[in-house]
């Protein structure tokens, strides 16, 4: 990425919290993390990149949200596929929205319609081979929307929540992001998963690497070098205090697989992009159950809605975590 390219993004952190398979709870876990991340004095952008909006009804109240879909295909709406709707459809550059606040974070909305835009992303892919400036500005125009407004609103830390899959949309996301997290399910489907994403974020590395060095003179780029702070296992149940019998044996297997599957096939590109020190976890999460609902219905984190004491370890185990991300964002 040019020099001054880079002058053009604002300094706030892009973190996607990541894994194509589904059911890993990835939106509790990004919610709770970007509260964390406010308890610590951080200012959090929120970006629901997911057709499914799963993290805006985290937030806000359904009515809301129905209304908000609603409108979105038109001048006033105001979720992402209103912001880039000119761009898929050829007509502009993306149009500025206003973040919703709630309860210190900030959020762009998601909606079912970011589908459509997917669709034009395969698009402008092809177009970035060919050198066309169209494909470049489409790939980027989500990235060049949310660096806007995290200028606008003076970001610390900007959250990507995307889908369960390896699509157009996903990509961009990846190679906008500065980091990435990869949440973990105790179980072997997830780890299993791990080696088709090590390989699929190497092959979009490397693919826009090569598209970078097409590029025309002074267009917007993604970086399309994300580096991969941490994982999470979570989900897993605790008898007595400690990890669960039936789930214990997966901690290993995960911290093997991940550092394979991953580390190793991203250092084979660029040794930053997974660190060898990189073995540590950011943290266990346990299954919080009926919490982790409680904590969505009321659009909290999962700390709002227990006992003192379930408060106390669930608070620490994602301040913890948030810690570590800013300090391993640096």
């Amino acid at each position: 990425m040019a020099d001054d390219q880079i002058s053009k993004r604002h300094r706030a952190k892009r973190i996607a919290i990541y894994n194509h398979k589904g059911g890993v709870g990835k939106t509790t876990l990004t919610v709770n993390i970007a509260y964390a991340l406010t308890d610590l004095g951080k200012r959090v952008l929120l970006v629901d990149s997911d057709p499914q909006c799963n993290l805006t009804s985290y937030l806000i109240e359904a009515s809301v949200v129905d209304k908000m879909l609603d409108a979105s295909d038109t001048a006033a709406g105001q979720t992402l596929w209103s912001a880039v709707k000119p761009v898929a459809e050829g007509t502009g550059e993306a149009r500025l929205i206003e973040p919703i606040e709630r309860n210190g974070l900030l959020l762009l909305p998601g909606d079912i319609l970011l589908s459509k835009f997917e669709q034009d992303l395969y698009q402008f892919w092809s177009e970035t081979f060919l050198r066309r400036v169209r494909g470049y500005r489409g790939t980027a125009a989500l990235s060049a929307l949310v660096n806007e407004i995290s200028k606008k609103n003076d970001i610390d830390f900007i959250l990507y929540d995307s889908g369960p899959n390896i699509g157009p949309l996903n990509r961009s996301i990846l190679l906008d992001c500065d980091h990435f997290i990869v949440p973990a399910a105790c179980d072997s489907f997830s780890v299993r998963a791990f080696k088709t994403l090590g390989q699929t974020l190497a092959e979009w590395i490397k693919d826009w690497t090569t598209a970078i060095s097409l590029a025309p003179d002074n267009v917007y780029l993604l970086p399309g070098k994300p580096r991969m702070i941490g994982y999470i296992p979570q989900r897993f149940r605790v008898y007595g205090g400690n990890v669960a019998s039936n789930f214990s044996h997966f901690l290993p297997r995960i911290d093997r697989r991940i550092s394979a599957d991953v580390g190793a096939v991203l250092r084979g590109i660029d040794k930053a992009l997974a660190p060898l020190e990189f073995q540590s976890r950011l943290g266990l999460v346990r299954d919080f159950g009926r919490r982790a609902v409680l904590g969505q219905d009321q659009g909290v984190p999962i700390w709002s809605v227990g006992n003192a004491d379930e408060n106390a370890h669930a608070q620490a185990v994602f301040h913890g975590i948030a810690k570590k991300i800013i300090e391993r964002a640096r």
